[in-house]
């Protein structure tokens, strides 16, 4: 029986993986990589290329569809646990790769759940990752909190008055998956820019890394869907 890894790599810029993240990368037999698009390039597997070895190293890309329908994600979520289960079971060391940290909106807190209950022999350790709010934070050089200041974490598909109640209680509050409300928060800081500030930032970590301050570059950007926004008292 070997070991499952569920490891961080950050939110795209190989420096930013720990060293417990490459060690583990580099010796595992088998690489699991999330993507959700089978003709798009799994961010997770392109962020630490560099550190497999496919002369030795088997990789598996799997998909997890891009969906809120649980009738087709609990299928490919236990298909994915199944497939690294056989492995496991077999003696081989599985690294579950994902954007981030495997704890913080991670699709393998699914598999965790699963694992619990259907494989619970199977050994499981967490590696963490930097999260894209960090990682967005200090591209902007943007304190996220300090002293007694609060702050919130909220997937932007909650609902604008949910966001709206969030800026009314929090110094801070960060916006992940803004592209489906995107012009409501545009026009929601519109209204409050004489309190509160926003950087938006996209890809963090990556090539194509975008870091936009401006309310009126926000507003005229199309957002890729990995991007998030840091809103802040002034």
């Amino acid at each position: 029986m070997s070991v499952v890894y569920a490891v961080g790599v950050g939110p795209g810029d190989p420096e930013l993986l720990t060293r417990k993240a490459e060690r583990i990368l580099r010796s595992a037999d088998v690489i699991l990589a999330p993507v959700s698009n089978p003709a798009e390039a799994s961010v997770a597997l392109e962020t630490v290329r560099e550190f497999i070895d496919i002369s030795r190293q088997e990789i598996v890309v799997h998909q997890f569809p891009m969906t809120s329908d649980r009738s087709r994600l609990v299928p490919a979520w236990q298909e994915a646990a199944a497939i690294i289960a056989a492995h496991a079971e077999a003696g081989r060391s599985v690294a579950f790769i994902t954007i981030g940290d495997p704890l913080f909106y991670s699709t393998f807190i699914y598999l965790l759940r699963i694992f619990r209950e259907q494989w619970p022999q199977i050994p499981i350790e967490i590696v963490p990752g930097i999260s894209s709010i960090n990682a967005a934070a200090a591209q902007a050089t943007l304190p996220l909190v300090e002293g007694d200041e609060k702050m919130i974490v909220i997937p932007a598909t909650a609902g604008i008055e949910q966001i709206r109640a969030a800026l009314e209680t929090c110094e801070t509050v960060v916006l992940l998956k803004v592209k489906p409300l995107f012009p409501a928060i545009v026009e929601l800081l519109r209204s409050l820019v004489d309190s509160r500030s926003a950087v938006f930032v996209e890809r963090v970590g990556s090539p194509r890394q975008k870091v936009l301050t401006s309310i009126d570059d926000i507003a005229a950007h199309t957002p890729d869907y990995l991007s998030l926004m840091i809103i802040k008292a002034v």
